[in-house]
């Protein structure tokens, strides 16, 4: 057997850490580390994570130079409001093949995405969408169109104002 002869140690060597030692501090750290990222969370809470959107029911007051048959777009919103001599009405301006917003175009309405042509009164002219631009509910007070983006009504459907 050969003895083993330890080095000797420099007193500016540090101590070294014994396991227990170790371990206890690793779990501070982790607990400490812990409690930062849950004080995080924590300040974050009275932030609202959901975005405001604008209401479903919105008042338009209709241009006086507008047509018969003509579209009138509020900004920013995706309805196209119509007035003509039976009366009021809204079609929504989502396309119904994949939620694109369609733009006005030469006979009626035309998707940006995937090429799809509505009429006027929403009807599909030329697909891939499968079926029509849905009309929404309008009330007319005061002179006022208030449309709601939420109720789907039948398609001919027009309120006299």
């Amino acid at each position: 057997m050969t003895p083993t002869t330890a080095t000797p140690r420099s007193r500016l060597d540090p101590e070294p850490v014994a396991r227990r030692d170790f371990l206890g501090i690793a779990s501070l750290a982790s607990f400490l580390a812990a409690m930062l990222f849950a004080g995080l969370g924590v300040l974050r809470l009275p932030k609202a994570a959901v975005l405001a959107s604008p209401a479903k029911k919105f008042s338009v007051a209709l241009p006086d130079s507008l047509a018969a048959g003509e579209a009138f777009v509020p900004p920013g919103r995706s309805v196209a409001v119509f007035r003509d001599q039976e009366g009021v009405y809204a079609v929504s301006l989502i396309c119904t093949h994949l939620g694109c917003i369609v733009k006005p175009g030469q006979s009626g309405f035309e998707c940006p995405c995937h090429g799809s042509q509505f009429a006027a009164d929403g009807s599909v002219l030329r697909g891939p969408a499968p079926k029509a631009l849905p009309w929404l509910a309008v009330s007319v007070r005061g002179g006022e169109c208030v449309v709601d983006e939420s109720a789907i009504i039948p398609a001919g459907t027009k309120v006299s104002g």
